[in-house]
């Protein structure tokens, strides 16, 4: 998207200058409507990078592209670097900087094609058990990385198959280190014939119904193109998954990076008090604009025409 890039990095900048003034007068206060101000949010069908497919971004939502939905992420909410985000739905009614906000990401991973012979059969009481184990052991790993222990309290929405519409969907309330609040990861899996969408809602768990209510939308907002839906799978040509259904539930699908996929909701700025946020503001923004001046000799329609080259 033309100059997008650029725009929102001297946006940035310019807003962390009157930051630091602002901060150094009253450390409390911190103008969250100027920071949404420079989200760029988009409407209409949008033709996904990877998994041969599109987005019908569904009434009452819109969407950000995968720049601004990782710095929404990794630098308003906290999150480790995620660079397989290809963007994010959001309530056309929420504000993304508010503290009731809360979004769904979208991923995909060409795993191959998901049998579903196991959808009926798997035992999900006795894999939320296997589960928990499972993040006990791995939280020493994640508290060495300077990030949280995360406890899984259990199955905020019973995992379901709507064999059907080839969609999986469940839900997984979750505490991290020592707050009393309980975070909200609501899955989705759309299969196609090549491999899956990932779509996650990250929210709290007094969100669950808003969320919930949404899913019907959510669903068929992601369209395979014709020859990659599940029904296109070719035995005779196409890789299969080493995961089925349950494995998709189990969590292999992040087995190269483990519970660190696991996203925060409560690392947002607002949630930490303004001193603390103004200094992970400060971060960002700086270090965007440390990006921008690195080569003070390129011409202005150069560095527009790199812009135009962004994919959406």
């Amino acid at each position: 998207m033309k100059n997008v890039k650029k725009l929102l990095a001297l946006l940035f900048i310019g807003f962390a200058f009157s930051l630091s003034a602002q901060t150094e007068a009253d450390s409390t206060t911190i103008n969250y409507e100027e920071i949404e101000k420079t989200f760029n949010y988009q409407t209409g069908t949008i033709t996904l990078a990877d998994g041969n497919a599109k987005l019908v971004i569904p009434k009452g939502f819109k969407y950000l592209d995968a720049a601004q939905t990782r710095m929404v992420l990794e630098q308003l909410w906290g999150n480790p670097e995620d660079t397989t985000i290809l963007g994010s739905l959001i309530p056309a009614n929420k504000l993304i900087t508010n503290e009731d906000a809360w979004l769904f990401t979208i991923n995909y991973d060409p795993m191959g094609f998901v049998k579903d012979d196991d959808a009926k059969e798997t035992d999900y009481d006795e894999m939320l058990t296997d589960l928990q184990k499972d993040f006990e052991t791995e939280n020493p790993e994640r508290i060495k990385q300077g990030y949280p222990a995360i406890k899984l309290v259990g199955w905020a929405s019973k995992p379901f198959y709507d064999e059907k519409l080839k969609v999986l969907h469940w839900a997984k309330e979750l505490k991290f280190g020592d707050s009393e609040f309980s975070t909200l990861n609501y899955d989705l899996r759309v299969l196609g014939r090549k491999g899956v969408f990932i779509v996650s809602a990250v929210a709290t768990m007094d969100q669950l119904a808003e969320v919930k209510a949404s899913i019907p939308q959510i669903i068929p907002s992601i369209q395979y193109d014709e020859g990659f839906k599940y029904a296109d799978f070719d035995s005779n040509v196409d890789d299969v998954a080493a995961w089925t259904v349950g494995g998709l539930v189990a969590g292999k699908v992040l087995a190269k990076v483990g519970f660190f996929a696991v996203i925060l909701k409560f690392w947002k700025l607002i949630a930490v008090g303004a001193v603390a946020a103004f200094a992970g503001v400060k971060k960002f923004f700086f270090n965007k604009k440390e990006q921008v001046v690195s080569n003070p000799d390129k011409k202005e329609d150069e560095i527009a025409a790199s812009d135009d080259k962004t994919e959406v």
